[in-house]
């Protein structure tokens, strides 16, 4: 009996300690080589709220792009790096953890004044102090997702710190784009023969149609809607887990941080949809579609880019993908990036 206590508190003893070490693990980005690379994972006070950024690329004097990650609240930093290994061989790439996302979640900071024009504030902030650090005029602003609601209001508030914006998985017509997936789900439920699926899909139709919800995610993902090509690598503990960038604490501010923006943010999409606040841009303006995107539909998408007004405009639609084109066919997408970008 006193041989399995001793082991019972042995293994309690080192349960703790590596819950500990994995909670205060420390986190740091790959080195890249080369003289004038930059390879750095840091807290920058932006707008009085410390924000996590990484910053990574084979020459500082290559062309900048600064991503903006989606959710609200999914940061992209733990999986960024496996997919942007080609573009850091010709631009200097940016991700940052939005406020109250990710390793930008800080558990007692004030998150009540959280709305997307102070997300659109701090981005605006942070390409001063990028352009400031990397010694560029403009930059490339590429936003995903949600991150396309906040990128595309950046873009024209500010057009002259941009050379250019693109929006990857564009969001428009919300309300519109969850009634394109709708239908798109019911249909490969049918297909499948999966009448559960398509009855309790069917039962959101109402709800759905008058812009009171989203479609379930999961369902999305399920009919190939999400992705094709790769495993969605949203919210995939295990995978954030084994990244060099984030430890278990931060894993666990991912998933509080994701929980809070979601519940504050993601009304405002439905309720004052993009279309109706920024209808034109004074710089050129790329919208990249995965033809298969139900998250935020190629349909939508193309209707507001045939409506929005800006200076130079391009659709571009990826025929193999869903809503992650520049990871799903990421060398499709560095190539129209250098061809678009690099002289």
């Amino acid at each position: 009996m006193k041989k399995i206590m001793k082991f019972i508190k042995f293994t309690g003893i080192i349960t703790i300690v590596l819950l500990i070490t994995a909670l205060l693990f420390p986190t740091w980005t790959a080195h890249i080589k080369g003289n004038n690379s930059v390879s750095a994972l840091e807290q920058v006070e932006i707008n009085g709220s410390k924000h996590e950024v990484m910053i990574r690329g084979k020459d500082q004097d290559n062309p900048v792009i600064i991503f903006i990650h989606g959710g609200p609240g999914c940061s992209e930093i733990p999986y960024a790096s496996k997919y942007q290994n080609l573009l850091e061989n010709d631009f200097t790439v940016v991700n940052y953890d939005q406020r109250a996302s990710g390793k930008s979640y800080h558990f007692f900071e004030d998150y009540s004044n959280l709305s997307s024009d102070l997300l659109v504030d701090d981005l605006l902030a942070l390409t001063d102090y990028i352009s400031d650090r990397l010694g560029k005029e403009k930059v490339i602003l590429i936003g995903h997702s949600y991150g396309t609601y906040i990128a595309t209001q950046a873009a024209s508030k500010a057009p002259e710190k941009f050379t250019a914006y693109v929006g990857i998985g564009q969001m428009s017509d919300q309300a519109g784009s969850e009634i394109d997936g709708l239908n798109y789900v019911i249909q490969q439920a049918e297909n499948a023969g999966n009448k559960d699926d398509v009855l309790y899909l069917q039962g959101l139709t109402e709800q759905v149609e008058n812009g009171e919800m989203f479609i379930p995610r999961k369902y999305i993902a399920k009919y190939g809607g999400a992705t094709r090509l790769i495993d969605n690598p949203d919210g995939n503990i295990i995978s954030m887990l084994f990244s060099r960038e984030y430890n278990l604490l931060d894993v666990i501010r991912y998933n509080y941080g994701l929980s809070y923006s979601q519940k504050t943010l993601l009304g405002e999409v439905m309720k004052n949809p993009l279309p109706t606040k920024v209808k034109k841009l004074e710089l050129p303006c790329y919208f990249v579609m995965g033809k298969y995107d139900y998250q935020t539909s190629s349909n939508a998408a193309k209707k507001y880019f045939d409506m929005i007004e800006a200076d130079k405009k391009e659709f571009i639609s990826f025929e193999q993908s869903a809503h992650y084109p520049q990871f799903e066919e990421k060398e499709k997408f560095y190539e129209w990036l250098c061809d678009t970008f690099v002289k």
